[in-house]
């Protein structure tokens, strides 16, 4: 067992309004503690979700965790080959190289707290994927920067069945 002790000097005090938003309806997703800032020891980012939206495809981390904490509303979750649905209070962690996605219950909104452990650069993947919401980029972009985000998309017939 390794243990990862991270470096950083100063508390990370995010305020509400002084957060980044990327995105908006259906999928906003507000940035809050980068990698950098924590010493390498996690992300964290904020998503809201519309009725029924898609949060994230099928993917995997091969280096983190991924914790969803369901803040309000309900959504279901792919952990491996299992589709679980989560609702406020609720707490799932899938670890690294499993594979995993989200969305919102049809239905139903979703408020969630993502946390990435140890943590990855990850907000200008977010930034990434609004420049392709707005036309900036291709989808297939994402493809060329799947190592330097951690972030490996796949096929899943359980996702695909359960959405």
């Amino acid at each position: 067992m390794s243990l990862f002790v991270p470096r950083f000097d100063d508390s990370v005090v995010v305020c509400d309004a002084a957060a980044e938003v990327a995105g908006g309806d259906p999928v906003a997703v507000r940035l809050l503690a980068d990698s950098s800032a924590t010493g390498g020891a996690l992300s964290t980012v904020r998503v809201t979700l519309a009725r029924g939206a898609d949060g994230a495809r099928p993917h995997l981390h091969r280096n983190s965790a991924e914790l969803f904490y369901v803040l309000d509303g309900a959504a279901d979750l792919l952990s491996g080959d299992d589709v679980v649905t989560a609702g406020r209070g609720d707490l799932v962690v899938v670890p690294p190289d499993k594979p995993h996605a989200f969305a919102a219950v049809p239905g139903s909104t979703a408020d969630i707290l993502i946390v990435i452990t140890p943590g990855v650069e990850r907000f200008e993947y977010f930034r990434h994927l609004q420049r392709i919401r707005l036309g900036e980029a291709t989808p297939d972009s994402l493809l060329e920067v799947q190592e330097l985000y951690d972030n490996h998309f796949l096929p899943s017939a359980a996702w695909d069945g359960r959405r």
